[in-house]
């Protein structure tokens, strides 16, 4: 394949989805080829935009205008000699015609490809992924006021649209499968239990699920042994008294025990069996919290790893909030620009496909400097590509872009998180009001017979 002009992360993004990958969904679909901004160029670009901190759509024209997509540019006329339009109508037009099915093809054949050289029997670390849930605020149009409706309080309704999201991340290499999602407010709000169970279709075979006691509920580990799926939860102290038969067991203990539907869980799930059940264990522990103090630990699981083993581990769940916020804070995703439904589920797939894209690099640039993927600041990493991505695009020669690349893995590796031996502990508290200026005091009115004496002096 051509270097000539490739991008860092294009070039990556052509390797991981050839163009016979959007021939095949074409023909599927029984969609035209379009002629400048065809549907991997659209696809590139709505991932690029997303990945760089001025992704406006005038930016991402300029792409196509001075000739930066190598061997992905449209055969059209006007491309070859170089009459493309600055004008972002075209750009913006097909946005809108993208089908979500090419964008969710798109989604999970990236992480497929990304995950697959990942041994996920080698060890437990290397099959578990990490679940939780979030929210992110839209613009308030009626579609997606309609779709997503916003939260409400004694107060009235709130102004932006909200949407509820379920993420699943591998708890090695931060990968992430393709989102769940559903209103957060209104009459058909989802759970992120309910979306934890549609997740799962997503996820390799053979792979863990590790999550905090707001997935512990008997549906969701239900769900869990039907795909075969191990799973390791912290559940609450009255849960784990309540499954281990009316009594908690002791510190530092590993009871075996079969956890059973509730009558609250078959209401809520009458399609559960009669004879529903999943067997598993339940381990008790004293860890030490990030105020040195000891607390008591509650884990469900369905794995066979040794007890301390297993308590280590749960440890890495707060990777996942760090995932979060790399999204949501670093790429910008606490808040989605588009205007409907179809256009926002496109923008949040495509955002999820370039953070997995860009978590490739780290993944590389970890590899070279013998480190752990999550050693590396995913922060780092993404400004070390969108820097590099200009001057890869100007080398034509594929030695010189070898060694640039080598050098950009290089700097990536110098990334490194500082070595904390304690967690930094950031207490929970209330933020103090406002500061309140003075009340104006106005003078009081001059009287009439005072400002006409004043007049005539």
């Amino acid at each position: 394949m051509s270097l000539s002009k490739a991008p860092l992360l294009f070039e990556l993004f052509g390797k991981v989805i050839p163009p016979q990958f959007f021939d095949q969904l074409r023909e599927r679909l029984s969609l035209p080829a379009r002629g400048i901004y065809s549907q991997a160029i659209v696809v590139w670009l709505m991932m690029w935009q997303r990945l760089d901190g001025r992704g406006t759509l005038a930016m991402a024209v300029q792409q196509v205008v001075q000739g930066m997509l190598g061997e992905m540019e449209s055969a059209d006329k006007r491309v070859r000699e170089r009459r493309v339009s600055s004008n972002t109508g075209g750009l913006s037009r097909a946005r809108k015609r993208l089908p979500l099915e090419i964008v969710e093809a798109v989604c999970d054949e990236i992480f497929t490809k990304l995950t697959a050289p990942l041994d996920l029997v080698a060890g437990l670390q290397s099959r578990l992924f990490l679940l939780d849930g979030s929210s992110m605020r839209l613009p308030h149009t009626p579609s997606l006021v309609a779709a997503y409706p916003p939260g409400s309080n004694g107060y009235g309704e709130a102004h932006w649209a909200v949407i509820r999201i379920l993420m699943a991340h591998h708890l090695g290499s931060g990968l992430a499968a393709r989102p769940c999602w559903g209103p957060m407010y209104g009459a058909e709000a989802v759970s992120e239990q309910g979306l934890a169970e549609q997740i799962m279709r997503r996820l390799p075979a053979g792979a863990a699920l590790l999550a905090d006691r707001n997935f512990a509920v008997f549906s969701v580990a239900w769900a869990a042994q039907l795909n075969s799926f191990g799973v390791l939860f912290r559940i609450t102290e009255a849960r784990a008294q309540k499954i281990a038969g009316g009594f908690l067991p002791p510190a530092n203990s590993d009871c075996r025990v079969q956890w059973r539907p509730s009558r609250a869980d078959r209401r809520a799930h009458p399609e559960l069996p009669a004879d529903a059940v999943v067997q598993g264990r339940l381990l008790v522990a004293h860890v030490e919290g990030e105020d040195g103090k000891l607390f008591k630990l509650c884990l469900f699981t369905t794995l066979e790893e040794p007890r301390e083993v297993l308590v280590e581990i749960y440890r890495r769940r707060w990777d996942m909030e760090l995932d979060i916020r790399s999204l949501k804070q670093t790429l910008r995703m606490h808040s989605l620009s588009s205007k409907s439904p179809a256009m926002a589920e496109k923008e949040l797939l495509l955002a999820i496909a370039g953070y997995n894209l860009v978590r490739s690099v780290q993944m590389a640039a970890a590899r070279q400097a013998n480190l752990e993927p999550r050693r590396l600041s995913f922060s780092r990493v993404q400004a070390v590509v969108m820097t590099a991505v200009p001057r890869l695009a100007t080398l034509t020669d594929a030695m010189e872009w070898e060694a640039e690349y080598q050098q950009v893995l290089r700097w990536a590796a110098q990334g490194k998180l500082p070595n904390r031996p304690r967690p930094q502990s950031h207490p929970r508290a209330v933020w103090g009001h406002g500061s309140t200026f003075p009340r104006h005091k106005r003078n009081a009115p001059i009287a009439a017979t005072d400002e006409n004496e004043r007049r005539c002096k």
